[in-house]
């Protein structure tokens, strides 16, 4: 496929605060992709930023994330054509909560961990309104946005802490982040219009998936390119307790215990993919189911485990890799990109691929 459009690099993709986040490696990973596709794969979609990338180019773009919240990201910004929030829809979601026996969650386990109860209380409102909203891609947008807020709000983005409001309590650290302090619905309003501007339609049917990819690349045919970027293991793996409290928003559990000091879920999700006992095995699965797919790109880290020599073995059995790689110059959180450490990208063709095209190569000149 040759990119002769460059309309949909119009829309930007809504800056992330998220570990492993690929937003900023963006332009780099895209380099990589051979202009002779038609549909790709992310497989490991988080943030969304590499699916939105896709989208971007014109592609049919499938993206997957074994977790909820992420899920809503790509129903969002990835499978909706055109649907947008509008005032009737906002003034809809910030009514009070006309179902507390059913939502309460946040008042129940977050207040005063994470939240202000009544900023808690305003979340259970919120949540239990998405119902009235007219389809999935409106929910969607309203999940996606205020899980971001929930996020801003947050020192450092994530949950697996527990001195969210100690910080908020703090002059200096509310200097350097005034959302520490500002109400969730005001964040919320600020966020929502970069989402907005970022849903179009790239002329493709898009799909988001919230499974294992194990489960799910038996089902999928004629994909010419999968994007993967699984959790780096021995590194900041554990999305379930940095983003626990995003995915007990969007799933609304009933039948989960709250543990710890976090007031985490439990049991967890179980996805094979971030713990050493699991992940050699999965790996080795994921490659040789995807053995049909003629382009692989995968994304991977110089502190992870298994190190890159041996990845780099286990990719060898299914077909040839060349390493290119990107060192941090400062840290972004997270053991995995501490200053110094490289960010590695494994290109792995089963057929040589055609050459990139000089428009293609214009075409990240946009990012």
């Amino acid at each position: 496929m040759l990119f002769n459009d460059l309309e949909y690099f119009d829309h930007a993709f809504p800056e992330p605060q998220y570990l492993g986040a690929k937003n900023n490696f963006r332009k780099w990973i895209g380099q990589f992709i051979p202009d002779d596709i038609d549909t790709a794969l992310d497989a490991f979609a988080g943030s969304q930023s590499i699916a939105f990338l896709l989208k971007q180019m014109g592609l049919t773009t499938i993206t997957n994330d074994f977790l909820s919240f992420n899920h809503q990201i790509g129903l969002a910004l990835i499978e909706n054509r055109g649907e947008q929030l509008c005032p009737d829809d906002v003034e809809v979601l910030f009514q009070d909560n006309k179902q507390p026996d059913k939502f309460f969650l946040m008042e129940k386990f977050y207040s005063d961990v994470f939240f202000e109860k009544k900023e808690a209380i305003f979340l259970d409102g919120f949540r239990s309104n998405l119902q009235y909203l007219t389809n999935k891609y409106k929910q969607a947008i309203a999940l996606a946005v205020m899980n971001r807020s929930m996020t801003r709000k947050v020192t450092m983005g994530h949950f697996a802490h527990t001195q969210a409001l100690n910080y908020a309590a703090n002059p200096d650290r509310i200097k350097r982040n005034r959302s520490l302090v500002r109400p969730l619905k005001d964040i919320f309003l600020d966020i929502l219009p970069q989402y907005n501007l970022a849903i179009f339609d790239n002329g493709q049917k898009n799909t988001s998936y919230c499974t294992n990819i194990i489960d799910l690349l038996p089902k999928l045919d004629k994909i010419d390119l999968a994007y993967f970027d699984p959790p780096y293991c021995n590194s900041h793996a554990d999305y379930q307790s940095f983003y626990h409290v995003l995915e007990t928003y969007t799933e609304n559990w009933k039948d989960k215990d709250f543990i710890n000091s976090i007031r985490r879920y439990d049991p967890k999700r179980i996805s094979g993919f971030d713990k050493k006992c699991d992940v050699i095995k999965s790996l080795k699965r994921l490659f040789a189911l995807s053995q049909a797919i003629p382009h692989w790109l995968i994304s991977y880290n110089n502190r992870s485990f298994p190190d890159i020599e041996t990845f780099v073995k286990i990719i060898a059995h299914y077909r040839p890799v060349r390493v290119e790689t990107k060192t941090y110059a400062n840290g972004r959180g997270g053991k995995g990109s501490v200053a110094g450490s490289q960010e590695v990208l494994l290109i792995c063709h089963r057929a040589k691929c055609k050459k990139i095209q000089n428009h293609h190569r214009n075409v990240y000149e946009k990012l």
